[in-house]
């Protein structure tokens, strides 16, 4: 059953990455695989002899938790989308593209990719990929060119979030956990995760012609009788509603996305207050229930379904094998970490994180003193802040990159603008892997040189 699962998973894997060829929408194909693996996962249970340890009051529990989980990221990509779209019908982008004058595509390329670095490890890789491609849809008209762009904005949200303890899902919970300080990851990985981007940044911007980008009328999506000083409240109400969630998800300990619908049922009462003071046709309003309506649901389905195919390989202990593996063969932390960042590209980097965490027990540096000299050696790699958290939180971030459904930004920015899977394989996925590997071997340098100067 293990390598029915494994095969199954591989071949849905294989139905999203063709969804052109086989005409069949990646979403359904996603869908079919997750509720697929946990329907052979189920008959496995009750079958008594492959899962011998396990019940179906046990696997229900199981779904439950997963579910638990899955809910978290797909509550808060609702509530993140509907602010974002809350902005975007009320033109409140237009505060930052009326700003960016240059028609140039390299220098708008590195504007974008700069601007989506630093604010992804303030609003998140996920939700900051919503906003940028929000922005973008006002700055170019072609399909294709924004591909690219969209691309670029994956790798620099991917590469953002890896350095701050809430810019990723997974450097949240190496972050929560104890096994990364805030100081830690500035101090030793935003230089790693700033090669990471310029690397595949400055290839792509050689294949950029210098041409001015094409001019696109940049105005209110919709609703025209939003006045600017509006517009300019909106914007602001939106994106310091997305910056408070970090603030509140610290100060209250609850999870983000009770966050997000917390300052998105703020919103959601401006907006009737807006509204309802204002003399505008019914068919000219954008409360929030139409703005839902807007809200681009087979993305999150096509999440839940991914999310829940790599949650029968987690339950099902593949995932934690294969870390086990590794460290029995391998039994070096580099190489280890740059293998278990590549693999996030394939599967979701949560379970992987969960896989190490569960495998690598926190360290106590004062009760490895006892052990003998190379054990106490390997064993400091696992304290607080030591290489394989820190290098963890890098490859797990950045690694998702090299594939467009390898990270949760590169899911969403794939799902609104359609980007095929196929197309940023030959296109981009390469240049992910050397950005991928520079900034891995920028960071091994680093420890390299502080080791030499110690």
């Amino acid at each position: 059953m293990i390598i029915a699962i494994i095969v199954v998973f591989i071949l849905g894997y294989m139905a999203i990455a063709l969804e052109h060829p086989l005409k069949v929408d990646k979403t359904a194909s996603a869908l079919f695989l997750g509720m697929l693996l946990w329907t052979m996962y189920a008959v496995g249970v009750l079958s008594g002899d492959i899962f011998p340890d396990r019940n179906m009051d046990l696997l229900n529990g199981s779904i439950i938790e997963h579910m638990g989980d899955i809910s978290e990221i797909l509550f808060f990509l609702i509530g993140a989308m509907t602010i974002v779209e809350l902005i975007d019908v009320h033109g409140g982008f237009s505060v930052i593209t009326e700003r960016i004058t240059t028609r140039k595509k390299r220098k708008l390329l590195w504007l974008l990719c700069f601007v989506t670095f630093f604010m992804s490890a303030v609003l998140d890789n996920l939700t900051t990929s919503i906003v940028m491609v929000m922005l973008l849809r006002k700055l170019i008209s072609e399909q294709k060119e924004r591909w690219i762009f969209g691309s670029m904005i994956v790798i620099a949200a991917n590469s953002g979030g890896a350095w701050s303890p809430i810019g990723d899902i997974t450097t949240i919970m190496l972050w929560v956990r104890g096994n990364v300080t805030t100081e830690g990851l500035l101090s030793n990985i935003l230089l790693p995760s700033i090669v990471s981007m310029l690397v595949p940044l400055a290839i792509i911007s050689t294949r950029l012609d210098k041409a001015v980008l094409p001019p696109v009328a940049i105005s209110a999506t919709g609703n025209d009788t939003v006045t600017k000083s509006d517009k300019n409240r909106f914007f602001i109400f939106g994106v310091v509603s997305l910056l408070l969630v970090p603030v509140f998800k610290s100060l209250t300990h609850l999870p983000p996305f009770i966050g997000v619908l917390f300052f998105l049922s703020l919103l959601w009462i401006y907006t009737e207050y807006y509204y309802n003071n204002k003399t505008v046709n019914k068919e000219r309003e954008y409360r929030i229930l139409r703005v839902l309506s807007r809200i681009d649901i087979p993305t999150i389905l096509f999440f839940l379904g991914i999310l829940m195919a790599v949650a029968v390989l987690q339950e099902t202990g593949i995932l934690a094998n294969m870390a086990l593996y590794l460290d029995e063969k391998v039994h070096n932390v580099y190489i280890i970490n740059i293998v278990l960042g590549i693999l996030s590209s394939i599967v979701d980097n949560v379970p992987l994180v969960a896989a190490a965490m569960g495998m690598y027990p926190l360290a106590d540096p004062a009760a490895l003193s006892s052990l003998p000299a190379a054990e106490a050696a390997y064993a400091m790699n696992f304290v607080q802040d030591g290489i394989f958290w820190e290098f963890l939180s890098y490859c797990a971030g950045v690694g998702g990159s090299m594939l467009i459904i390898g990270s949760a930004a590169g899911v969403v920015v794939m799902g609104l603008e359609k980007i095929n899977f196929i197309w940023y394989l030959k296109n981009i996925s390469l240049l992910a892997l050397l950005g991928y590997l520079a900034g891995a071997a920028f960071y091994i340098f680093q420890v390299w040189l502080v080791g030499t100067l110690a």
